[in-house]
């Protein structure tokens, strides 16, 4: 479904960029770009409270976070030339 132009102008534009000075920061733009991944995902926050325990605790949806996040960086990380 394509959004109308309506619900663009409504959002707030967080993301200006993925250029960053430092490697540390990509990584925690990578963390920010996943975390709005999941509320994206899941936009109730309330029903977003009650699952974090669930993946919380769990081996595998700790590993597939971690998975999320390194795929972000690995983004990041092309779009800044790997920081050469």
């Amino acid at each position: 479904m394509k959004p109308n132009n309506l619900d663009m102008e409504q959002k707030e534009i967080w993301l200006k960029s993925l250029i960053t000075e430092s490697p540390q920061e990509g990584y925690e733009l990578a963390i920010q770009l996943s975390r709005m991944e999941v509320k994206s995902t899941q936009p109730d926050i309330e029903v977003l409270k009650r699952l974090r325990t669930d993946y919380a605790n769990s081996a595998s949806g700790l590993t597939a976070a971690s998975h999320v996040i390194a795929l972000n960086f690995q983004t990041i990380s092309a779009a800044n030339g790997y920081w050469r």
